[in-house]
């Protein structure tokens, strides 16, 4: 055993308090959650939890399985026990920069606009984002990425009534929703939270499997009645967490 192994082990203190699973379960939660043990960090072997802490396989084996179950630890066959990296947190309740929802998660950041099309509305885009066929509007589906790696895809309309403008933009430069919170006035809008299973297309596009779940925010802005953009963001579900702070009169 290596003397970085070694120290992982020593590190797993007993506080002599209750069942022997969960004062397990406690001591390796408390250095994940500290930060002495880091995202990627390999958790010692079971065999050598066992050996050290005086434990049987089952109890070691309860321990883990809990801390697996809240999300702090990654059970692998092969390569073994890691601390999980935090999946991202996003304020459910506000309009932000997808950069700097990236940049907060301390990773470089980067898009491309995978498609674009101004003008009227397909069948399919008019039926899901409840658009009448009449509209004039500009339909982009955008990948975001944080570290080289797919963040978050989004497809938007822009209705061109309300933003004109938008027809001339390359969004060569900043993506779609950054430009709109720049460029254009909005006085309401509206979210909604899914859950979703991927389809083979987005799968595709964020590197994960087909069925794998994932996170779905529509979101709808207006100047007063009149529509600015729709927009639906689709979140690997296993990277990110969404959170809002409200007090009882509103959001805070």
């Amino acid at each position: 055993m290596s003397d970085e192994s070694g120290a992982r082990l020593e590190a797993v203190k007993l506080d002599g308090s209750g069942p022997l699973y969960d004062q397990i379960r406690r001591a390796i939660r408390a250095l994940v959650i500290d930060g002495v043990w880091a995202p990627g960090t390999q958790v010692p072997p079971e065999h050598a939890l066992m050996a050290s802490l005086g434990a049987s396989r089952m109890t070691v084996h309860r321990a883990l399985a809990q801390l697996a179950g809240e999300g702090l630890i990654t059970r692998r066959r092969r390569s073994g026990t890691i601390v999980a990296s935090p999946p991202a947190s996003h304020a459910m309740l506000d309009i932000l920069s997808i950069p700097e929802e990236v940049r907060r998660l301390g990773a470089p950041y980067d898009f491309a606009v995978l498609s674009r099309r101004d003008g009227r509305p397909t069948a399919d885009v008019a039926d899901r984002f409840a658009l009448k066929r009449s509209d004039n509007v500009l339909h982009l589906v955008t990948l975001h990425r944080a570290s080289g790696r797919p963040h978050v895809l989004e497809e938007r309309v822009i209705f061109l009534e309300m933003a004109p403008q938008a027809s001339a933009e390359r969004f060569s430069e900043t993506p779609p929703g950054d430009w709109l919170l720049r460029n254009c006035l909005w006085s309401q809008a509206e979210h909604a939270l899914s859950a979703i299973s991927a389809s083979a297309s987005q799968a595709a596009l964020l590197a994960i499997a087909p069925g794998d779940p994932c996170l779905q925010v529509e979101r709808r802005t207006w100047n007063q009645d009149a529509p600015v953009t729709a927009v639906t963001l689709t979140y690997p579900g296993g990277r990110h967490r969404f959170v809002g702070r409200f007090g009882p009169y509103g959001a805070v």
